[in-house]
């Protein structure tokens, strides 16, 4: 019988779950804690984190239990925004305000009144734009561009960075009073390889996304891909494995997914741990479960038992990925 994780439809209900945050692990459990705490009050979040380690889905998630579920939440990507156009994404214009602007635009503050703004890529504000974002944040007030009315708005401000504002801060390309405005509740959230344990269940909510999308019926994940999926480092985290995770179901015949393997290899001459293929980190995680297991092979204690596979099937393995014990025999079981 074939080994590996199976999975079972979710049914209506799963669509749901595309907008929740995935896993149970420590790492997880303590940013929703904070999440908990935080978001009743009014209060100004700062999201930290790698790129790719779900920023929007935490904002979201602050809004959606707090006073404010039901009411607008608006969300804007900084770094998206070309300079010159970004205050006016924010804060609207007036008709014939600048080249271009033949009718009045109402900015993002306006639009998330009385409910939650999301600023994501914060860090990409320019300098000049920064003072203007500070007044709204204290006093909840702005002029459009070419105005001079004055606008007062009830706005719950989420902000979200990948990148060190404090050494920004230091090195003069960041406002310190914005930084400290904007950093009344730090969450740090953690990068994918420091919760591997929700990776399992990340993969079967991908599959089931794009089992469905894709009209495909991919019910198995063999357990030695599983085993070297909990093991890579995910350097674009949860983003990076949704996409292998797709592209895989892409390229899966049958029922089996079946993985490009060499795809994770990342650019040539990085040192870090990060810089293994997919394959690389199989074979390091078998390794290391046959020296806890002392080399023993089958049994309960085994490392097939540990790694959750046949004991054919990890003979197997070892011998595709050039394991072996030199000078030294597999313990009997």
């Amino acid at each position: 019988m074939a080994t590996g994780t199976r999975f079972v439809p979710a049914g209506h209900d799963n669509q749901r779950r595309f907008e929740q945050l995935i896993g149970n692990s420590p790492a997880l459990e303590s940013v929703l804690g904070l999440v908990e705490r935080v978001a009743p009050t009014d209060a100004t979040v700062l999201l930290e984190g790698e790129t790719g380690t779900g920023k929007e889905l935490i904002a979201r998630a602050i809004h959606n239990i707090s006073a404010r579920c039901g009411r607008p939440y608006i969300k804007l990507n900084c770094a998206a925004i070309p300079f010159d156009l970004l205050e006016s994404e924010l804060f609207g214009h007036e008709r014939g305000a600048f080249t271009g602007a033949i009718a009045q635009k109402v900015g993002r503050f306006e639009m998330a009144d009385k409910g939650t703004l999301f600023l994501d890529e914060v860090g990409e504000i320019p300098l000049a734009l920064q003072s203007k974002l500070l007044r709204v944040l204290q006093e909840q007030e702005f002029e459009r561009l070419g105005s001079t009315r004055t606008h007062r708005v009830d706005v719950r401000l989420v902000a979200a960075t990948n990148r060190y504002l404090a050494e920004m801060v230091k090195r003069g390309e960041f406002r310190s009073d914005l930084y400290y405005r904007l950093n009344v509740f730090p969450i740090k959230l953690p990068p994918l390889r420091a919760r591997r344990e929700d990776i399992p269940e990340l993969v079967q909510h991908f599959v089931e996304i794009y089992n469905r999308r894709m009209g495909k019926q991919i019910e198995r994940v063999p357990a030695e891909m599983m085993s070297a999926f909990t093991s890579y480092e995910w350097p674009g985290n949860i983003r990076e494995l949704q996409n292998f995770i797709e592209r895989s179901v892409i390229l899966s015949d049958g029922t089996v997914l079946s993985p490009p393997l060499g795809d994770l290899k990342l650019s040539a001459g990085t040192e870090s741990p990060a810089a293994m293929t997919l394959e690389d980190a199989e074979r390091d995680h078998i390794l290391k479960t046959l020296q806890q297991a002392r080399w023993v092979v089958a049994g309960p204690s085994g490392a097939a038992a540990r790694l959750g596979m046949k004991r054919s099937t990890l003979y197997f393995r070892m011998q595709k990925l050039g394991i072996s014990r030199t000078g030294d025999e597999l313990l009997p079981a």
